[in-house]
């Protein structure tokens, strides 16, 4: 495979992680567990101030949640754009692939230890594809 397909495949794993965390994002208040509808009701009930504003856990947690569709969002961009001359440009694609790929191999291992398979599993396919796109010789 190519450089490109390569890229394309683990744009298209990110694109899939983003449309799971959507759901995510959009549900995390509303679990059917009563013991954790009220660690969540706890999460957005309590507000402090912090560094100058005054925010609940789950104000953060939304936060975080909001940033994270942005960098999937700029990561499915740049991979799709970076595919269309990963072959002909590879210095320069590979020092804008390798921190990606490292980044989303990270990803993946703390979405094992923190979150669940799937995410993780989309995660860390997704920096092996691109680091195999870096990798691959022209």
């Amino acid at each position: 495979m190519t450089s490109k397909i390569f890229l394309r495949i683990a744009a298209l794993m990110i694109l899939v992680h983003l449309l799971g965390h959507a759901v995510g994002h959009f549900t995390w208040d509303k679990p059917e567990d009563q013991q954790m509808q009220g660690v969540v009701d706890t999460m957005l009930g309590y507000r402090a101030n912090f560094m100058g504003a005054t925010r609940s856990m789950g104000d953060y947690f939304n936060g975080y949640s909001l940033m994270m569709f942005f960098i999937y969002g700029m990561t499915i961009s740049l991979l799709w754009s970076v595919s269309q001359f990963a072959e002909s440009e590879r210095s320069v694609t590979s020092r804008i692939l390798y921190p990606i790929g490292i980044a989303y191999v990270a990803f993946g291992v703390i979405e094992f230890y923190y979150f669940f398979p799937f995410a993780a599993i989309m995660s860390l396919g997704a920096g092996i594809l691109i680091l195999l796109a870096v990798f691959r010789k022209a």
